[in-house]
């Protein structure tokens, strides 16, 4: 590229984020960085740049490219802000990054706050029918009439036409293959020949334009790599969805929340391809409902008759359904609720991502109760918990909460594809005859007889009595009761259930380094970024290990991860450190001054310099 040297300037008066000098700045000629670069694009909601974004996306992961994107949009409002981070990194790390490499100019209502945020030797590009400023000449800097060019294509539809210049400008400046493009635009816009036809045409119209007028090289490229042929994209929430109808379920009950619909949505877009119904059978029963509590309240129907139900939502959702999760807790009913997390409290950003809705999962309703929670860290393993969850439900006759969030759940993840299990599914201590009823000595609805906490039971229809399901106080028998020793003995009971699933549920993934000097527990999406913040933490010496929690209550092997590391942080993306507090609630005595607790959220995915940094922080300030 040779030497670029910068000259400095002002940017303009009078604008809200002020006036600041730019010092001169040179480009030392280094060499293109390759496959190692952040695109965001600022645009507004309503305009069609989610097409031209994803095109963008699955053109460098057609290319082998390890690419990740995240959609940070508005609460469902055209015209409000949005921005979308396309991360190219060889090292595999998906977190939005710590910089911007490329911004792409879109949206006058957030111009001069983009341009304000952009760091010396950026690449701007920008849509000069915006007619607004771009004095920044320590960047480098293309503008091109996008709307003006996408008029002369189609004058209705040249307001999500335009995006498509940018896309053919990005091709030009880093190198993306023209088949991989291609490709991607045919996913895009599937069946639609005549879509497809004009939006490669401004694509190739921008792409020209780019290379006939830009006069300086790109400090990025993208190189091909060997792409995996069964590598695929996929969100969270479509990935739960699918293992939702592998594990059975036949009814399903919802209440539209963002981040969460999609599940539904997925659910019932793909039960038609993927289940037979040629005899014209209905094989789950899906009802939009009313309210959040009456979908929790047809999870409980469908777990008393003996079906897999399941509802999704998200936090202010699960707070309206505590009544019913009560109740399935007491009265012992299967049925799984899936919560894609957003940021609360209250209405909060319905639009951000965050992990602070685990305490609510853990102990949701009045009184004492704890739940089984399923917490993924992967697309692979939303698939997996999607059924498993139903599995746990009816092993230990109660609700499962699968816990994700709008990170996991809204964005699209690679994936090498799903494992399916070859045991048969458990149905758990249904007894389904009257021989199997005789069989047990003194059978009652809430009596344990094996001492593993779990009663057997009966289902309605199959003649067998009872069938009560009590939410009041009730003996072994299901019989009301309010006496001291009979409320008691139930509830240990049913702490013993739960209890006993520690070593049932998933396994912690342990990372550990032959020097163990810190170890981090962690849980959920952070599996995303943990990489890059532990390449971070080792650059000042210090050898990381990993622990990702998969499950609560907590699994008996995390305790061994602590005895074995003298400084342990736990890190997660919300406000109070609510890992931190379970993990002292549930840790032997000895074990709880190791922990320490290293939280934040900001509604945004989490960057891992922040998260380094304040590891490293803490780290200084506990003695090993």
């Amino acid at each position: 590229m040779g030497r670029e040297c910068l000259s400095s300037s002002l940017l303009s008066e009078g604008r809200s984020y002020a006036v600041r000098a730019i010092a001169k700045v040179c480009i030392p000629d280094m060499g293109a960085t390759v496959n190692d670069f952040v695109i965001n694009v600022a645009t507004a909601n309503g305009t069609g740049s989610q097409s031209s974004n994803l095109i963008l996306l699955n053109a460098l992961f057609e290319m082998g490219v390890p690419v990740s994107g995240k959609n940070l949009f508005p609460s469902n409002i055209s015209g409000l802000p949005t921005w979308f981070i396309i991360r190219a990194s060889d090292n595999g790390y998906q977190a939005p990054g710590d910089r911007t490499n490329i911004q792409i100019l879109m949206n006058p209502d957030t111009w001069f706050k983009d341009i304000e945020k952009i760091e010396s030797g950026t690449v701007i590009i920008y849509n000069e029918n915006v007619k607004m400023p771009v004095e920044r000449e320590d960047c480098l800097t293309f503008g091109l009439p996008m709307t003006k060019l996408a008029r002369s294509i189609n004058p209705k539809m040249a307001k999500m036409i335009a995006n498509m210049y940018y896309v053919g400008v990005i091709q030009h400046l880093i190198g993306i293959d023209q088949g991989a493009l291609e490709r991607a635009v045919n996913r895009q816009f599937k069946g639609k020949s005549s879509a497809v036809e004009v939006n490669l045409r401004a694509i190739e119209e921008g792409r020209a334009k780019a290379a006939e007028e830009i006069e300086w090289e790109s400090p990025h490229v993208v190189e091909a790599r060997e792409k995996d042929e069964n590598a695929f994209l996929v969100d969270g929430n479509e990935a739960v969805a699918l293992g939702s109808i592998y594990g059975g379920v036949n009814m399903l009950s919802w209440y539209p929340i963002t981040p969460s619909s999609s599940v539904a949505e997925g659910i019932i877009q793909w039960l038609p391809e993927l289940r037979d119904t040629s005899d014209g059978e209905a094989t789950c029963a899906v009802v939009q409902a009313e309210d959040e509590l009456a979908a929790a309240g047809m999870v409980l129907g469908a777990g008393w008759a003996g079906g897999r139900g399941m509802t999704c939502t998200s936090g202010p959702g699960i707070s309206l359904m505590s009544e019913f999760i009560g109740l399935a807790y007491f009265a012992e009913v299967p049925g799984v609720i899936w919560d894609v997390n957003r940021v609360g409290p209250s209405t909060g950003l319905p639009t951000r991502t965050q992990q602070g809705d685990l305490n609510l999962l853990r102990e949701a309703s009045h009184g004492d109760t704890e739940h089984i929670v399923l917490i993924p860290g992967t697309v692979e393993e939303c698939f997996e918990y999607g059924w498993r969850a139903f599995e746990y439900a009816e092993r230990y006759q109660t609700l499962v909460f699968g816990f994700s969030d709008l990170d996991l759940g809204m964005n699209n993840w690679v994936c090498t594809g799903f494992e399916y299990p070859s045991e048969e599914i458990d149905r758990g201590k249904v007894l389904r005859t009257a021989e199997q009823v005789s069989a047990i000595e003194n059978y009652g609805r809430y009596r344990d007889v094996d001492g593993d906490g779990v009663p057997y039971r009966t289902l309605p229809g199959s003649g067998l009595d009872p069938i009560l399901y009590r939410g009041t106080g009730h003996d072994e028998d299901g019989v009301y009761s309010e006496e001291p020793d009979v409320y008691r003995k139930l509830m240990m009971r049913l702490k013993r259930k739960i209890d006993n699933s520690r070593a049932d549920l998933p396994a912690p993934v342990m990372r550990e380094e032959e020097e163990q000097d810190v170890g981090i527990i962690y849980m959920g999406s952070m599996e995303n970024t943990i990489q890059e913040i532990d390449d971070m933490i080792e650059e000042t010496g210090l050898k990381v290990s990993q622990c990702r929690i998969r499950a609560m209550p907590i699994h008996p092997d995390v305790a061994g991860f602590i005895e074995r590391h003298e400084r342990v942080i736990v890190l997660e993306i919300n406000r109070d450190g609510q890992l931190y507090g379970v993990l002292r609630k549930e840790l032997p005595n000895d074990l709880v001054s190791r922990i320490s607790s290293v939280a934040y959220s900001d509604g945004m995915p989490p960057r891992a310099r922040i998260y380094a940094d304040m590891i490293l922080e803490t780290l200084g300030e506990v003695k090993p």
